[in-house]
Formats: C-alpha cells, sequence, structure tokens
C-alpha cells in the first residue's frame, strides 16, 4: 500500500482543525483552564501549517517550506507552553515564537534553505525538543495522581523520538529534490505516525482536563468549605476505611461550649472563626494518622487508630 504524502497531510489539517475547535469549546465550558485555549490554539495554528505543508508545489516554495514549516515548530512549542498552563507553571510564550522563528531566519540563508536534510534536521531537533520537554514537565506534576498522566507522557516521548529518528533519516537516505521531495517512504511512514500521535495526545490532554475536574469536584464534594476538614459524608467514609483495618482505633467527640452564645453576642463571623480556629489546633495537636471531620454545626469526630484506652485518653487530655 502506498501513502500519498499530500492526502495524509490534508487528512490531517482536517483533523487537527478539528481537534482545535473541541479544544477551544471545552475552553469555552471552562475558562479556568487555560491550557486548553492554548492546545486549541495550538491544533489550530497545526490545521494551517498541515494545509502549507499539503498545498506544497501549488502555493510559493517560501510559504509551504519557510513559513508552513515555523508555524508547526512553533506549534510544539505551544504544546509545551499548554502543558506548562496545565501544571500551573509559568508560561512562556516567547520560546515558541522564537522555536518558529529560529527556523524562518535560517530559511533566509540560502545554502540552507536549498539544503532538505539540514531543514529537516533543524526542524526535527526543535520539535523534538519542545515534545520531550512537554513530556517532562508532565512527568514533574506527578505528585497529582491522574491516569491519563503516563499514557500522556510515553505519546510524547514516542513522539518526539520520531522527530529524533528524522534526523539521521535526512542524513542517511537524502530526500530527493524538485517536485518528488515528498514522495520518500520514510516520510510517508512518519506523516502517517505523526497524525496517529496528534489524535492520541489530543485525546490524553482531553483526559487529563476531565479527571482533574472530576477530581476538584469529589474534593469538593468531601471537604467542609468553612473549615477545610472533612464534612459528615466524608468522615463516615474515611471512618468506615480506617476501621476496616484490623487494628484497635479511638473515637474523640467535640462539642464547643457556649457556642451559641457565642454567636448571639459576637455575630457570625466570629463564631465562624472560632470553628476555623478549633479546625487548626485540631490539626495541629492531633495525630497525622487520623480522621477528623465536621458533623455539623459545632460537633466534630475524630477517628484515630491507637495501641490501647491509654493513648487514646492521652491524645484526649493533649488536646483538652
Amino acid at each position: 500500500m502506498r501513502l500519498d504524502i499530500p492526502t495524509l497531510l490534508l487528512v490531517t489539517f482536517v483533523l487537527t482543525f478539528l481537534v482545535g475547535v473541541l479544544f477551544l469549546l471545552s475552553w469555552v465550558q471552562a475558562r479556568g483552564t487555560r491550557a486548553l485555549a492554548i492546545w486549541g490554539v495550538a491544533h489550530l495554528g497545526g490545521a494551517v501549517a498541515s494545509g502549507g505543508l499539503a498545498l506544497r508545489g501549488m502555493i510559493p516554495d517560501w510559504v509551504s517550506i519557510g513559513v508552513a514549516n515555523a508555524v508547526m515548530i512553533a506549534v510544539y512549542g505551544l504544546i509545551w507552553s499548554g502543558v506548562r498552563a496545565f501544571e500551573g507553571r509559568t508560561l512562556r510564550l516567547a520560546l515558541p515564537v522564537l522555536g518558529g522563528g529560529v527556523f524562518a531566519v535560517a530559511c533566509l540563508v540560502p545554502g540552507f534553505y536549498e539544503s532538505i536534510a539540514a531543514r529537516v534536521v533543524l526542524a526535527s531537533s526543535i520539535a523534538a525538543g519542545f515534545c520531550g520537554a512537554s513530556a517532562y514537565e508532565i512527568w514533574r506534576g506527578r505528585a497529582e495522581r491522574l491516569v491519563s498522566r503516563y499514557p500522556a507522557m510515553v505519546l510524547l516521548c514516542a513522539y518526539g523520538l520520531c522527530y529524533a529518528i528524522r534526523i539521521p533519516a535526512a542524513l542517511i537516505a537524502p530526500l530527493p529534490t524538485g517536485p518528488d521531495a515528498l514522495q520518500s517512504p520514510w516520510v510517508a511512514i512518519l506523516c502517517f505516525a505523526a497524525m496517529l500521535f496528534t489524535i492520541a495526545i489530543a485525546f490524553t490532554f482531553m483526559a487529563l482536563t476531565k479527571e482533574r475536574a472530576e477530581r476538584s469536584q469529589r474534593l469538593a464534594a468531601s471537604i467542609d468549605p468553612l473549615t477545610g476538614i472533612a464534612n459528615r459524608r466524608a468522615f463516615v467514609q474515611e471512618a468506615e476505611a480506617l476501621l476496616a483495618r484490623p487494628l484497635p482505633a479511638a473515637l474523640l467527640l467535640f462539642d464547643l461550649d457556649h457556642f451559641k452564645r457565642v454567636n448571639d453576642t459576637y455575630g457570625h463571623a466570629v463564631g465562624d472563626g472560632v470553628l476555623v480556629a478549633f479546625c487548626a489546633l485540631g490539626r495541629a495537636l492531633l495525630p497525622t494518622e487520623r480522621v477528623f471531620g465536621r458533623l455539623g454545626g459545632e460537633e466534630f469526630a475524630c477517628l484515630i487508630p491507637v495501641d490501647g484506652p491509654e493513648e487514646a485518653r492521652r491524645v484526649a487530655v493533649r488536646f483538652g
């Protein structure tokens, strides 16, 4: 089966454009996730670059070679920027522009522009670097346990490796010049692989944002919004998990005395401050391994693993 490169690039153009639109639509629904907007713009830029590459021979070469490849390089930089935004790190949007600009400026040098191998080596080196950097940023955020994190990292590393393979391939098996420049078998295979990677990586990015949103919603549903400790439902669930272990445990119950009088005398704002201060004290004095939650109003509970009644009594006395 013969893979036609212009056709592959045209299909990549359509798919990348649709993925970019989906990212932007997702961002409209979740404006707080800047990464979605950046990835959306990146994929739309990738669609433009793929279209320019597909029109090789039908549009001026300086557009299909210089501009299209420069835009494609900048796109990989934007994907890296989107990953940094997803991980909550500082954006460095100048680097994607710099990456594309380096290639564009290099194309102004006649010797470089006329050498297909030189163009492939430079473009592939920068693209592979951005893919590797994106994978590294995702790895740095591994403390946040998201299921799609490692698939995304593996795909980005593999994509970067594909670009790295292009470097020796361009030197060992140079591309033909002229109209047949895009008809090399290894270029067709890499174009097909790039199309698959584009879809797979976009899917993992979507999955990452979905997992984080679901995780945040679960966390919000289990935390008392005023005190920041477990609410009644979360306390019961965590306590059941702790009691399932074959170890003794003690339950401490707290009911703040005269709390209603504090509210009536000083107002609810002061009463809320008392509850927050009590929970802060609990976090500081109670054992690290414990389940601490608000049952409602001024009532709290703490379940702690202990060796016996005496240890439970010591914890209660220290807190009292």
